[in-house]
């Protein structure tokens, strides 16, 4: 597999890691996804990886890039499915995952980005108000 499917769903985007992430999977998914947000101005971010039985310090780094690279996008990220071996894993490697809000699955995943998207509408009618 050349590239991991990217999902609009609303004004987020799905994507739905299914197979073993090697570097440059990872790569091209980072640059895959900013263009999306970009391209749809997407408010979120939905990562499932769920079926990633292993994440190494390179992996980690990508979903923090991912993140990071969301933000200034004003897209939030969350995260999905990892499994304890992972949250295992990425806590002895040290990594924290910043800006990366985690949930047990996607389900309520959307939840916590419909809860992000509706906060931030709600800033930009106060901000908008007071000019």
């Amino acid at each position: 597999m050349d590239r991991i499917p990217i999902l609009k769903v609303g004004d987020c985007l799905l994507v739905t890691i299914q197979v073993d992430m090697h570097d440059e999977l990872a790569m091209s998914l980072q640059e895959d996804l900013t263009m999306q947000i970009a391209k749809h101005a997407s408010r979120g971010v939905l990562i499932d990886i769920s079926s990633l039985e292993i994440v190494d310090s390179f992996i980690g780094r990508m979903l923090a890039n991912i993140a990071a690279m969301s933000r200034v996008l004003d897209a939030q990220t969350v995260v999905t499915g990892m499994q304890p071996a992972v949250a295992i894993t990425l806590v002895e490697l040290g990594m924290s995952l910043p800006g990366i809000r985690t949930a047990l699955n996607v389900e309520r995943g959307m939840e916590l980005l419909r809860e992000f998207i509706g906060r931030d509408a709600e800033a930009e009618d106060v901000d908008g108000a007071e000019e």
